[in-house]
């Protein structure tokens, strides 16, 4: 099974697009994560490693997938 994580802000286009995700990934292909970075600075760092330029955003396979446009990851840490 591959990992999917989902980084994000908490605020209402990353509650929405994490509700839309919830029902459009195939959970029996991948396991989701879902991480707040405002509530876990500390895992901002692995977020821009992946790709992350904003958040929502979903890192699957490897790849940084943006989704709308929340908070730029430099604003929030």
């Amino acid at each position: 099974m591959s990992k999917a994580v989902f980084f994000h802000a908490g605020c209402p286009v990353c509650v929405s697009a994490e509700q839309n995700l919830a029902n459009a990934i195939d959970p029996k292909r991948y396991q989701i994560e879902s991480v707040h970075l405002g509530e876990d600075k500390s895992r901002i760092e692995e977020a821009r490693a992946a790709g992350v330029k904003s958040v929502p955003a979903l890192v699957l396979d490897g790849s940084a997938y943006h989704i709308n446009f929340g908070a730029a990851l430099s604003d929030l840490g």
